[in-house]
């Protein structure tokens, strides 16, 4: 049976779909690109890479091999964690003469842990339109995989490669409520699982991303004392890019009075709703827990005064 994707005429009309878009001149467009399978390049990013004057790219000898392939060619503007700012002044020359240039970083999507992020601070300061082409992300694609027990996120990247610097910024996210999501290199994946698993304890959930879209591509779900253990079996699994998703901090188990006194005081002033509000506010609490325990202190309050109305008497 005939794909979908391989059949002419649908082909065409998602092709002029892409081309019927405005792509204003002096413009520099975000464009992501595959982070591993070639056939995950969207229309519009095969539209807008052809008709750029130029491209911004971090590693101009990957870029111009990726768009061989799909028979591009185009000059074009190193721009890389080194140079970004000074290169940053060659891309507003070009778009101030009415170019379009496009950003492109060696995989996937440029800014998220790869230059591009000042270059569009510079463009957007130039007073010039920036304009993202969404796409193949390795974040993303990690997430979508991940499943249930992942509600929210932070997203950290890469963390330092010294074991004091990564021990210590580990232990900021110790008590971070929401999964956190890292990316890592090959030659440091162990080492860095073992830190992970010091810092946040053993028993949360991981899963271990690697070389995804690509030949190899595995995901493991494991806890943190199991993840060191499993990528040590087996050699081939220390290989490759990897994205690591670990589970958020558990809610911590706060006695019922912690913040009574907090409570107390403010509902001197205020009614229950506004002072849980604030309460929740001032220590991260739940509001719908520091309510609940604002009415029983209200009660509480209420009776005490009764009682002290009646022994008046």
């Amino acid at each position: 049976m005939t794909s979908f994707l391989s059949t002419p005429a649908p082909m065409l009309q998602l092709s002029e779909l892409a081309d019927g878009q405005n792509y204003p001149t002096g413009a520099l467009y975000v464009v992501a690109t595959p982070i591993g399978n070639v056939a995950d390049i969207t229309l519009r990013a095969l539209h807008v890479l052809a008709l750029v004057d130029r491209i911004a790219a971090e590693d101009t000898r990957n870029t111009s091999q990726l768009l061989a392939r799909y028979g591009i060619s185009k000059p074009s503007i190193a721009v890389h964690e080194h140079n970004e700012k000074s290169a940053a002044e060659r891309v507003i020359g070009h778009l101030q003469n009415g170019e379009r240039i496009a950003c492109v970083s060696d995989a996937g999507t440029p800014g998220i842990s790869d230059p591009g992020a000042r270059l569009v601070d510079a463009v957007r300061d130039a007073g010039l339109p920036v304009i993202p082409l969404p796409g193949a992300c390795a974040l993303t694609t990690a997430l979508s995989a991940a499943g249930a027990w992942v509600s929210g996120f932070s997203f950290i990247g890469f963390l330092p490669t010294k074991a004091k610097q990564r021990a210590t910024h580990l232990r900021t996210l110790a008590n971070h409520p929401m999964a956190l999501v890292f990316y890592e290199a090959p030659h440091r994946i162990v080492e860095t699982t073992r830190a992970l698993a010091d810092a946040f304890g053993g028993e949360r959930q991981m899963l271990i991303a690697r070389e995804l879209t690509k030949l190899h591509e595995s995901l493991h779900r494991c806890t943190l004392a199991e993840g060191p253990t499993w990528l040590e079996a087996d050699a081939n699994r220390q290989r490759g890019e990897f994205v690591l998703v670990v589970e958020g901090a558990p809610e911590a188990q706060q006695a019922d009075d912690a913040h009574d006194a907090l409570l107390a005081t403010l509902l001197e002033e205020l009614s229950v709703k506004s002072a849980a509000r604030i309460a929740a506010t001032l220590t991260g609490a739940s509001r719908n827990v520091l309510y609940e325990r604002a009415l029983k202190l209200g009660k509480r309050d209420e009776k005490h005064d009764d009682d002290s109305e009646a022994q008046a008497e």
